[in-house]
């Protein structure tokens, strides 16, 4: 973490407003490392006003941190589709390495729409902006994706191949800020850090794994972009199948690097699509931007299967939505009922296992134990990890880890172009069964008779 240079293409969006600058303020106020960073976007702006507009989405400012943000944070103009730009763009930072006595290490981060990828990765190569660099240079350049990556499997693969010509795998990251949510990384030490997890973690002991997402809010001022995307190619694609790759993978050689992401991929390509269905949140068709007569989901749910040993029989029920009753992500791995040896009163709840990601990061362990005075009668108790109890409010945000994984070289955090193309195949596949739409009522669980029906149907309790 010695120095290096970030350059945002897409320095005027709402992401870098509310998600890179504040980040990049927290690394700056924590690593002692130089850090430049240059803004690139099309529209004029000036380097107060963006700083400004991020100023609120700060959680701690800290005052050395926030002048030094100000002192490296420079600003030009450029159309991702003009070849010239990135030319002036180049020679802009070229100079400020210069003056600033800067490594010439890279970092650009494409906070932009999926449809210029391919342009501006060509024009960062031909530009000299960003250079195919050996991976045992230590002058390294490095290009993050901001997903979504496509928006079905053929535009998906047509940009890797069109990335694959200027730059090597090891340079590329594919952003699923999900995976460096801390708790998620936490999951695969979890498994493979603990012994009395492995010997479990299968068809024989586990009954299903339910993943869920569900979303407060709407679409707020993005209708227009969620409506060519909806639900399923928004969040299940990357965030709730990357989770269950994850819970899912076999044991990696070791816990880092591309070894993580070999195994996830081997998950992702025996996932098949058993039976699902879709909701749409009342009053959606009113939303900005969205067309009266949208017929994109809000709202998705999933039975899920992975054609493998470990998995044969273990169904995965995936279930996501906006406008409902609360803000949660969690994963609850089910185990088995065991076989019951008391004379009455046998435990009605099997073991779970629940691993909380938001809003409160905790990992909970659901046992059975005798009540008080009571000789043949259980109890269910919970054995709880809270990671703020623990470790207090010193969280890195997802977006603060993503930049340290990256500038140190962490492939994990990236998302790989096999587990990318496998992903959208899946969802290629729900799209062609042409799933039916369901109305419900915001601040609900989603659609009621739909959700009775799928549980009655696969003998299942969502659990909430």
């Amino acid at each position: 973490m010695d120095n290096y240079t970030v350059i945002i293409l897409g320095a005027t969006g709402d992401l870098t407003k509310r998600k890179l600058l504040p980040s990049l303020h927290a690394l700056l106020s924590k690593s002692g490392s130089k850090v430049l960073i240059v803004g690139a976007a099309r529209g004029d702006a000036m380097v107060h006003a963006l700083l400004d507009d991020a100023a609120p989405f700060i959680q701690k400012k800290d005052d050395a941190a926030w002048e030094q943000l100000r002192s490296s944070f420079h600003y030009q103009q450029l159309d991702f589709t003009v070849a010239k730009d990135y030319v002036a763009l180049e020679k802009f930072v070229c100079q400020l390495e210069k003056k600033y006595n800067m490594s010439g290490k890279r970092l650009i981060y494409l906070a932009t729409a999926a449809h210029f990828f391919c342009t501006i990765t060509e024009n960062l190569s031909i530009s000299g902006l960003a250079k195919r660099v050996e991976e045992k240079d230590s002058i390294w350049n490095r290009i993050a994706y901001e997903k979504p990556f496509g928006h079905d499997l053929k535009s998906a693969h047509e940009i890797n191949e069109c990335i694959k010509k200027y730059f090597y795998e090891y340079q590329i990251y594919r952003v699923d800020h999900y995976l460096n949510k801390e708790v998620v990384a936490n999951i695969a030490l979890l498994r493979f850090t603990n012994i009395f997890f492995e010997p479990l973690w299968n068809h024989r002991y586990i009954d299903n794994v339910q993943i869920i997402l569900n979303e407060k809010i709407g679409v707020e001022s993005r209708g227009g972009y969620y409506d060519s995307y909806g639900a399923v190619a928004d969040v299940v694609q990357n965030h709730m199948l990357e989770l269950l790759a994850l819970v899912a993978m076999e044991s990696p050689a070791k816990l880092t690097g591309d070894a993580i992401r070999t195994e996830r991929a081997k998950v992702l390509e025996k996932v098949s699509v058993v039976e699902g269905f879709l909701g749409q949140y009342k009053g959606y068709t009113q939303e900005k931007d969205v067309p009266v007569d949208s017929t994109t989901e809000t709202f998705a749910a999933f039975r899920f299967a992975i054609d493998n040993r470990r998995w044969t029989g273990v169904p995965f029920y995936l279930k996501t939505g906006k406008k409902l009753k609360k803000k949660e992500t969690v994963i609850h791995i089910r185990f088995k009922h065991v076989d019951c040896l008391l004379s009455k009163d046998c435990p009605s709840e099997p073991n779970y296992l629940t691993i909380r990601i938001t809003p409160d990061a905790t990992f909970t362990l659901t046992l059975n134990t005798k009540k008080i005075d009571k000789t043949n009668e259980v109890s269910p108790v919970k054995m709880e990890f809270c990671h703020s109890c623990h470790f207090g409010d010193v969280t890195p945000t997802a977006y603060e880890t993503l930049f340290e994984e990256i500038v140190r070289g962490e492939l994990s955090t990236s998302v790989r172009f096999d587990e990318i193309e496998y992903a959208w195949k899946i969802i290629d596949n729900v799209r062609e069964m042409k799933l039916p739409l369901h109305l419900y009522e915001v601040g609900s669980l989603g659609p009621k008779a739909a959700l009775q029906d799928f549980s009655n149907k696969h003998g299942i309790r969502w659990r909430e």
